[in-house]
């Protein structure tokens, strides 16, 4: 029998876990014990410590939610889930890229109209963004959907504000034709992440910035091409240089251009001034 002790114990639990039905599971877990039995003899981890960690990763499952996940938080802090978006999204220089998904997406966006307002009337400027959605070689997607949403002016996605029990500021947008989309909404606001939780307990432990520079989500999923998750960032505001979750790319930073009062991109009019956006995403077909 082989008694554990501090040299063999890594060796033992390898063995254990190499015996994983799934070679990919055996690959994965092997490699994790490996890693972490190496990271508590690096650092020799206390019991202190290795407690404070459990307790920490509770609370992080508890806070988790359909609404609020807070394990999508504690990764994109890390860095780990950009670096998982750059590994599975290696797309060609051409296509838009991807960032992280973020800890506040919903399924279930109601579908809108071309140029429907998704503010709903919520105080805010009233910000379009148009362009075009097409595949690497410039052929337009007609009909491709564009799964918008974003914190508000203030700041706030909808589930952070306790008397908040449905969903605001998301929709669903479809391309014409000619693979033209144009969305209506208020500019967002950069934001803080949640700091009332156990990421934010840690974040408060550093000189991290745990702000956001302002910015719109869009996940596009179109057949024959790879899935977009990605971002549009206002070009010159503040925390571009430091988002707390790594997601900021050059190629995403848009201007936001003061338009005065008068017709609007989607053949309407509005008695005040507005900002007006355009980017046209790309995006890559797979192979298969």
């Amino acid at each position: 029998m082989a008694f554990v002790n501090e040299d063999n114990i890594t060796e033992l639990a390898l063995r254990r876990w190499g015996t994983a039905h799934s070679p990919r599971l055996a690959q994965l877990m092997t490699a994790l014990v490996r890693h972490i039995h190496e990271f508590a003899r690096e650092v020799e981890l206390t019991d202190d410590e290795w407690l404070a960690a459990i307790e920490w990763l509770t609370a992080t499952g508890q806070l988790s939610d359909e609404k609020r996940q807070e394990f999508i938080l504690a990764s994109d802090v890390i860095g780990l889930s950009m670096l998982v978006v750059q590994l599975n999204n290696r797309f060609s220089p051409t296509a838009t890229p991807a960032t992280v998904l973020g800890p506040f997406h919903i399924d279930g966006s109601p579908p809108v109209p071309f140029g429907h307002d998704m503010s709903d009337g919520l105080p805010g400027k009233p910000l379009f963004i148009t362009g075009k959605v097409t595949d690497t070689g410039g052929k337009p997607m007609p009909s491709a959907v564009l799964d918008v949403w974003q914190a508000d002016s203030d700041g706030y996605y909808e589930s952070q504000i306790a008397e908040i029990d449905e969903a605001r500021l998301r929709a669903k947008y479809q391309t014409r034709e000619d693979g033209t989309y144009c969305i209506r909404t208020v500019a967002p606001l950069g934001y803080s992440i949640p700091m009332d939780g156990p990421v934010g307990d840690l974040i408060k432990k550093t000189d991290i910035s745990h702000f956001r520079p302002a910015h719109v989500h869009f996940l596009i999923d179109e057949p024959g091409h790879h899935k977009l998750i990605t971002h549009l960032f206002q070009d010159g505001v503040e925390y571009l240089d430091t988002d707390v979750v790594f997601g900021t790319k050059d190629a995403l930073v848009v201007e936001f251009v003061e338009r005065p009062a008068g017709p609007t991109p989607d053949g309407g009019q509005l008695d005040q001034p507005y900002l007006h956006a355009t980017y046209d995403f790309v995006l890559e077909p797979t192979t298969d």
